[in-house]
């Protein structure tokens, strides 16, 4: 599969190609190209670095080393923000750690009228979101910002988060792609929860009364994230489970303060 992958990438064609003409030969310049794509592929990098896009809730994305691969599992939180905005005429949306705009450039092009607003501590991240919601039509608003830091005063109706939450200590991260995707977006202190702890400390201070918190987490984190929420005064919360039947994201309402 990677391999058709990387020759439909090096010969700019549809995969019906391959199909129709399998006598067909590659030029040299294209041989060498796809062997190149090839070489490094065996190294173990990613196919999405290698040919510059991801699939993400069926559109494609432009990635970089710089940000994480869009993933299907974070689709969920997609068709979580859909079911509770459907009906709002003009939601304000907040998506922090961005990274190559997935999930705020989705929102926006779901979301009638919605106003959304991504945020990202990288620069480089930034750069690659931008291009994404120019590329495929979305209005967003992007800032520059270490999670609600740049956001004084802000108030929104959902904030959705996939944040970082790998332990430090993981194998997982010497394994597969992810050895290769930038650690500033996987990995969040010794347990993983660092930037979790922050964003739902924090959040309160940003939703409207009756907003909602939804976050993607780690497929043994469900039980802590909930923990949370409550101590911070969410109502509502739940954990919701992904195709694989794992409790990938969790959330609340926040109520308001009397």
């Amino acid at each position: 599969m990677a391999a058709r992958i990387l020759l439909r990438h090096v010969l700019r064609c549809p995969p019906a190609r391959l199909v129709a003409y399998p006598e067909a030969r590659l030029t040299a310049e294209d041989w060498a190209a796809y062997r190149a794509l090839v070489e490094r592929r065996q190294a173990g990098e990613p196919v999405a670095y290698l040919v510059g896009e991801r699939e993400f809730f069926g559109r494609s994305f432009l990635v970089s080393p710089a940000v994480l691969i869009p993933r299907p599992e974070t689709e969920l939180l997609i068709e979580l923000a859909l079911a509770h905005l459907g009906g709002c005429p003009r939601p304000r949306v907040l998506d922090l750690g961005t990274g190559s705009g997935a999930l705020a450039v989705t929102l926006a092009l779901e979301l009638d009228a919605a106003e959304v607003t991504a945020v990202d501590l990288s620069r480089e991240a930034l750069w690659v979101a931008m291009a994404n919601a120019a590329r495929l039509g979305a209005s967003v608003s992007f800032v520059h910002s270490r999670w609600f830091d740049a956001l004084c005063g802000e108030r929104y109706q959902l904030i959705v988060a996939n944040p970082p939450y790998v332990a430090a200590n993981d194998p997982h991260l010497g394994q597969g792609d992810l050895r290769f995707e930038p650690r500033s977006a996987l990995v969040a202190g010794a347990d993983g929860l660092d930037d979790l702890k922050t964003i739902i400390a924090e959040a309160p201070h940003h939703l409207d009364d009756d907003g909602w918190l939804m976050l993607e987490h780690g497929y043994d984190q469900a039980a802590t994230v909930r923990s949370l929420l409550t101590d911070a005064g969410f109502t509502a919360i739940r954990s919701w489970t992904d195709l694989a039947g794992i409790e990938r994201a969790s959330g609340g309402r926040w109520p308001g303060r009397p």
